[in-house]
């Protein structure tokens, strides 16, 4: 009898090992990659090479140049020049990360960025509001001052014939901000690769600006503006022209091809704008309902994505930068590289049994995300600590209510997928005796679900 136990088990951790990727032919063709040479001066580090000029530039700047008594430009400059030092060692020393377009340094570059915003959020996180604020005016002068927020809701009428212009209030909503959310879903497409996961957090976002609108009056929308502008027009065609992005990246070939292998020059160019594209694909299929590890690893995953949205609103909001400042759009940016990576990292270790350890990205980005809500919790904690309206919690009770019975009902009552949980005693002397004596004693629903899992177990 324990043999047969034994073999049940083995049998049931490679059903829980079935991975949605097979990651051990994607590390195949990695090794298999045929390289000709051509692009091999691109490829090189030079760590030397930009050794050798990083201390020329201190050479020229400690011997030659001349000296400024001015304080607060040797501060600043002094500052900037012990980044940029940081971000040169980084570029040339750190490992690679999983993609290798358009080069491995730029990757490099972006986990260094993350690593100098997570230091300066920590910095940040250490002074007080007012001294916070006035840190952001050596970015630009017009900070540090207080703004009024723009609240979106008020009249809702889509049609106001007392007015000159019957449809102000649509054009009222039709700011620059559309075309953002189109393109930021988007881009949130390609990085999350899956059509359910961006609808949830589409759908989950605009859920949170109602439950927190009594907080900012940012997230005071009209119904027509959450629903049909926002959910189904920006974020639902982004998603849609996403998919197609991503049915287009998973189909075509990629066959590299020395560009002076290339004769013609109209070739050549094609080849220098394809540098700038995939060096391979990787479709992801998330399964967030195939065992209960990975259904609560989603939940957080969704979790950290709607807090890093939030961050977008509040950080503003508590740092009095506004919506079309500069730093808003390079954080935007810096984002979509971090998430690029960090979900491709999460991604294999949530899917690859040989992936032991959580990604550098990943990590640094759950970090960033995390120091910025302290952020702003520290910096107004009055305004973020204003309760939510009675009805408000009690719908979030509702559906967490309902999420709990959720998970009870698919991983422990109907367990018609990889609940985590081990094979009964009856279906392990059933597999001993061969036969269906052991699905004695079981009602007609533990049968079927003992004989579907049965039967997974022998197609893996």
């Amino acid at each position: 009898m324990a043999s047969a136990q034994n073999e049940v088990k083995t049998d049931v951790l490679k059903l829980h090992m079935a991975t949605a990727h097979d990651w051990e032919t994607d590390k195949n063709k990695k090794k298999n990659i045929f390289d000709d040479g051509t692009m091999s001066f691109f490829w090189r580090a030079h760590t030397l090479t930009v050794l050798v000029l990083f201390t020329c530039c201190l050479l020229y700047i400690a011997l030659f140049e001349d000296p400024v008594n001015d304080s607060e430009y040797n501060s600043k400059r002094g500052v900037v020049a012990m980044v940029l030092a940081f971000l040169l060692f980084g570029v040339t020393q750190t490992p690679d990360g999983p993609f290798r377009r358009p080069h491995p340094a730029f990757w490099r570059l972006v986990l260094c960025v993350s690593i100098v915003y997570e230091l300066f959020l920590v910095y940040l996180l250490f002074q007080s509001a007012s001294d916070a604020r006035q840190l952001l005016t050596h970015f630009d002068d017009q900070l540090g001052k207080e703004m009024p927020e723009k609240a979106y809701g008020g009249n809702c009428f889509i049609y106001d014939p007392e007015n000159a212009d019957p449809f102000h209030n649509l054009w009222d909503k039709l700011d620059g901000f559309v075309p953002t959310h189109f393109f930021g879903w988007w881009a949130k497409t390609l990085i999350l690769r899956d059509w359910w996961l961006c609808t949830v957090i589409s759908i989950m976002f605009e859920l949170m600006e109602y439950t927190l609108e009594h907080q900012l009056p940012n997230f005071s929308e009209c119904w027509w503006d959450h629903w049909i502008m926002d959910a189904l027009v920006c974020n639902g065609l982004g998603i849609y022209i996403g998919l197609k992005t991503l049915n287009y990246l998973s189909m075509k070939p990629y066959h590299w091809r020395g560009m002076w292998n290339i004769p013609t020059y109209s070739g050549k160019i094609k080849r220098v704008a394809l540098q700038f594209t995939p060096y391979s694909w990787t479709d992801f299929d998330w399964k967030p309902l195939s065992s209960l590890k990975r259904f609560f690893a989603m939940l957080g995953v969704i979790a950290i994505f709607l807090l890093a949205e939030l961050n977008t609103f509040y950080l503003k909001f508590v740092l009095w930068v506004p919506p079309e400042h500069y730093l808003n759009f390079i954080r935007l940016a810096l984002f979509l590289s971090m998430g690029a990576v960090a979900l491709r990292e999460t991604f294999q270790y949530l899917d690859d049994p040989a992936c032991k350890k959580f990604g550098h990205q990943s990590w640094l980005i759950a970090a960033i995300i995390i120091t910025e809500a302290l952020v702003s919790l520290k910096f107004d904690w009055k305004t973020l600590s204003k309760p939510l309206p009675t009805h408000v919690t009690l719908l979030w009770m509702c559906g967490f209510v309902g999420l709990v019975l959720l998970t009870v009902w698919k991983f422990y009552i109907y367990r018609d997928v990889k609940s985590d949980v081990p094979l009964s005693k009856h279906s392990l002397e059933g597999s001993r005796n061969g036969s269906e004596n052991g699905y004695s004693g079981l009602s007609k629903k533990q049968k079927d679900n003992e004989s579907r899992l049965r039967q997974r177990i022998q197609s893996s």
